[in-house]
């Protein structure tokens, strides 16, 4: 059965007759996770926590729409590592230009961008749509930060680590190659103290913080860590789903 809350599922039957409330789009990228997981995992990953949720918040009544999965992102620290598939935040800005505009004219004023990758950043690009699209309420979510990593995983890490092998382990296991072709995930980190702090900051070059392309050791990974991990995310973002479809905008301060 279509599913009424995947805009790629359902059809101009159940469509013509709705009245969307939250509009959301994942946005992922495509790139290389450590020896082990696929390049779309940014995506499967996006994807899979943006549909759930939204079962979540549609069967408590809220009106959302999930959007297809964006499967490009900003990937310029890795123009080296093949295949790693680049958007520009300028590339980015006019897509979503494009698609609230749509979403404006047809009168859907909330619009969510799940973001599934580190690359991506969306404050400046929100302020500058918020000037353009003054009646949408436009915001991000980074579903990464939802949750304390430290009270699922044994060694949390940056890309292609426990928790992401996790993921991917409980959502697509098999596209993740045996154990024996897991890479450390080992990290060079800056020489520098202040961007090794983090109250500096400085883009990384990829395949020069990482032989594997991974930061973050994998091998404590496990399907029923996953899925436990996905389960708790999805619940905590179906219910800010539910919260902006509800919410009035025009009243979110006390």
């Amino acid at each position: 059965m279509p599913r009424p809350y995947v805009l790629a599922e359902t059809n101009w039957k159940h469509l013509k007759d709705e009245s969307i409330e939250l509009a959301v789009l994942p946005w992922a990228a495509t790139e290389a996770h450590n020896y082990h997981l696929p390049y779309a995992t940014d995506t499967i990953e996006g994807t899979a926590i943006a549909e759930e949720s939204a079962r979540i918040a549609w069967e408590e009544g809220a009106k959302v729409i999930v959007l297809p999965t964006i499967p490009f992102g900003v990937n310029t620290g890795q123009s080296d590592i093949y295949l790693d598939m680049n958007l520009n935040p300028s590339t980015q800005f006019a897509i979503l230009k494009d698609l609230i505009t749509v979403l404006d004219r047809q009168g859907i004023h909330k619009f969510m961008i799940l973001n599934s990758h580190g690359g991506n950043n969306w404050k400046s690009i929100i302020r500058e749509l918020g000037l353009l699209f003054p009646n949408m309420f436009i915001c991000a979510s980074q579903w990464p930060t939802i949750l304390d990593r430290k009270q699922y995983f044994k060694i949390p890490g940056d890309h292609a680590d426990e928790m992401e092998t996790s993921l991917i382990l409980h959502l697509a296991p098999e596209l993740v190659l045996p154990k024996k072709d897991w890479g450390s995930g080992a990290e060079k980190k800056n020489k520098i103290k202040a961007f090794r702090e983090g109250w500096a900051w400085t883009e990384r070059p990829w395949s020069k913080i990482s032989e594997d392309t991974g930061v973050g050791d994998p091998s404590n990974a496990s399907k029923e860590k996953g899925e436990r991990f996905f389960n708790a995310i999805c619940e905590k973002m179906g219910q800010l789903f539910i919260d902006i479809a509800q919410a009035d905008v025009d009243n979110l301060y006390e």
